[in-house]
């Protein structure tokens, strides 16, 4: 399904309408003119009010919009809550976050339905269709997990430095594969598969190395629960959406999920801005929320 028809089949609506994605310390902002994906602006803050705030002020400007344009503001996130009543007088709604995550994650992928991986500061999945969006499992492996470790074993804090060093970073002296303790393969698992994260660790791993492990640690951790949950709902595709699958060596790690499971691994265009769209594009009473 291509995003004009999704477009159609979602419904279109006259003005300008905008989806504010409201997470602890960024706000992703899109909107929607007569069908068209507008420029998407992403805003970091420590407050989501001031965060939503200062989104909409950049995202008005960088569109040349003016607020008598607007429509209506859905928003979603955990910060979302912070917001009562109206964003600059516009008519302001939220949309619970596990509908807009599987509606986003459709439309970005161009798909009809499929397990929907929302990598934030933990993780959330979601099984979607046209209809339905079902919560099937969340997870406290994320990004929180991924900087917490940087932090604290390499004095690292922030996603640019800890790519930088982990693509520079070798697991030979990190983790602990199929073909360090057997002499041949194991069912489908090849010798380079994981046996253990960070169970050959060493005296010889070096800093790029250890980053290089804690993100393979992250992204094999949302992998597992990927691939089950896929099995789980009977799809063959899974979507992963938000900040973290920006992640060079975490794209690479999800790809080598989808040669082992046979399940398609997809990270598309805009995945950072998923829910944020999906908020933009839900209409009241339009999917239902459901617990799997």
């Amino acid at each position: 399904m291509n995003n004009a028809d999704f477009i159609n089949l979602i419904g279109q609506t006259a003005g300008v309408v905008i989806g504010l994605d409201i997470g602890g310390t960024t706000t992703k902002i899109v909107g929607f003119a007569n069908g068209e994906l507008l420029t998407e602006k992403l805003v970091e803050a420590s407050d989501p009010v001031a965060s939503a705030y200062g989104a909409l002020g950049k995202f008005l400007r960088e569109n040349d919009l003016k607020l008598a344009e607007v429509q209506e503001i859905r928003t979603t996130g955990v910060g979302s809550s912070a917001i009562s009543g109206n964003l600059f007088d516009c008519p302001t709604r939220r949309v619970p976050e596990f509908n807009a995550t599987g509606l986003g994650g459709l439309y970005v992928a161009g798909l009809e339905r499929a397990v929907v991986v929302s990598m934030g500061t933990g993780t959330s999945i979601v099984y979607a269709d046209q209809e339905t969006s079902r919560h099937i499992i969340g997870s406290g492996v994320g990004g929180g997990t991924l900087l917490g470790l940087a932090d604290r074993m390499l004095n690292v804090r922030d996603f640019t430095s800890l790519a930088e060093m982990a693509d520079q970073g070798s697991l030979e002296n990190v983790d602990l594969t199929i073909g360090d303790i057997s002499c041949e393969a194991i069912g489908n698992l090849t010798a380079n598969t994981t046996a253990s994260n960070f169970g050959k660790v060493n005296d010889k791993a070096q800093p790029n190395d250890l980053a290089l492990g804690i993100v393979n640690l992250v992204f094999q951790s949302v992998g597992t629960a990927s691939v089950m949950s896929a099995r789980l709902a009977d799809v063959d595709k899974v979507v992963f959406t938000g900040n973290m699958v920006r992640m060079t060596q975490g794209r690479n790690t999800l790809q080598t999920f989808s040669k082992l499971y046979g399940i398609e691994m997809i990270v598309p265009e805009r995945a950072e801005f998923a829910t944020a769209i999906g908020a933009a594009l839900h209409q009241k009473d339009e999917l239902t929320h459901k617990v799997f």
